[in-house]
């Protein structure tokens, strides 16, 4: 029996298996695989370099006074990295839905996953190549966005989208905010009760 988290061989070659795989490791991104794997969830980042908030000045997030976006990416990747979430950066190309899990093409290896979320900003491609249903950005400057619910779920079952790529504003604590959303809502799905993330002050 196959275990989330383990990887395994296939005559295709080695494919690794997750509780959860994000696509992208922007605000939204990041921001989900810090819940996602602070709850235990086996979580992989595939990101490919490509966050427009690497070009951003931010000066409107709340709890921070300024900051560079590349700075905040970067934090946001080490606080996902510190409850056990992996990255890897390599461009997805396609995702497969199967029997309970999403196959995930890239330029490199093969990943399976029982959800993923889609955080990829101002790109539908992948979404495209895929199947998932999307429509036209509202956004300035967001050609295509992908169509999901409230909770995130997109056309797919198991695929979900979160931060700019769902539709909601550019800004990264709206994107962010989106992808703790989205996370909370995989991890409540996966445990079959509504989950909540709530630390208190050490005395």
């Amino acid at each position: 029996m196959l275990q989330w988290g383990s990887a395994i061989i296939s005559h295709e070659g080695v494919t690794f298996m997750y509780d959860i795989a994000i696509i992208g490791s922007g605000p939204a991104g990041a921001s989900a695989a810090i819940f996602t794997a602070k709850a235990g969830k086996k979580t992989l980042v595939i990101d490919s370099d490509q966050s427009i908030t690497k070009r951003a000045w931010v000066e409107n997030h709340y709890g921070v006074a300024e900051i560079a976006g590349p700075e905040l990416v970067a934090i946001g990747k080490k606080q996902a990295a510190k409850f056990g979430a992996d990255f890897v950066n390599v461009k997805a190309t396609k995702l497969i839905a199967g029997d309970g899990f999403i196959t995930i093409e890239t330029e490199g290896e093969t990943y399976e996953a029982g959800h993923v979320i889609l955080a990829t900003g101002l790109f539908a491609d992948l979404a495209e190549a895929s199947g998932v249903r999307t429509k036209p950005g509202t956004e300035p400057r967001i050609k295509t966005v992908i169509v999901a619910t409230s909770e995130g779920k997109t056309s797919i079952d198991n695929i979900w989208a979160a931060g700019t790529a769902a539709g909601v504003s550019v800004h990264t604590i709206i994107t962010a905010g989106d992808g703790a959303k989205v996370a909370i809502n995989v991890i409540s799905e996966i445990n079959g009760e509504r989950y909540v993330d709530h630390d208190v002050l050490k005395v």
